[in-house]
């Protein structure tokens, strides 16, 4: 499980957006990751999520800050959904989850009596030329996302 202060390999890190293409971690005119972990694309609360950090999305590069979704969801429904809603960020396929598990998102859900394994919506803020994770925020209220991260940011 990462937690704060964990200095992480961001080139061991294998990070493929909606489109198939490698996310390289490298480009100098990003000083920080925030890296969002959401249960599913399409559905109430990770939409509005996705839409707050969408209409602040060149803001928050402006300042050197790289967002990046992930979910569990596959590259046809990450495609779907950026389309629908006109995402300007990338998603990150983990369809096996190894990534959501590497970070320790992964938690049992329950629904109609059901019990299941899925992510807890959650977000780290990475220190991109150090690797080290500055931040782990639990249970993010996808409402007030946007907003946490730019208190975090003092912007």
């Amino acid at each position: 499980m990462v937690q704060k202060g964990d200095k992480l390999n961001l080139e061991n890190l294998n990070l493929i957006n909606q489109d198939g293409e490698k996310i390289l971690l490298s480009d100098e005119k990003y000083k920080y990751l925030v890296l969002y972990f959401y249960p599913k694309d399409m559905t109430p609360g990770c939409t509005i999520q996705a839409c707050q950090i969408k209409d602040n999305y060149d803001f928050l590069k402006s300042k050197g800050i790289l967002v990046l979704g992930v979910s569990k969801d596959s590259q046809k429904s990450h495609k779907r959904f950026r389309d629908t809603f006109k995402l300007n960020f990338d998603l990150i396929i983990d369809e096996d989850a190894s990534l959501s598990e590497y970070f320790g998102v992964v938690k049992e859900k329950s629904m109609f009596g059901r019990k299941y394994k899925g992510i807890n919506r959650t977000t780290f803020i990475i220190d991109l030329s150090s690797g080290e994770v500055r931040d782990r925020w639990d249970n993010v209220d996808p409402n007030k996302h946007i907003d946490q991260i730019k208190q975090y940011f003092n912007l």
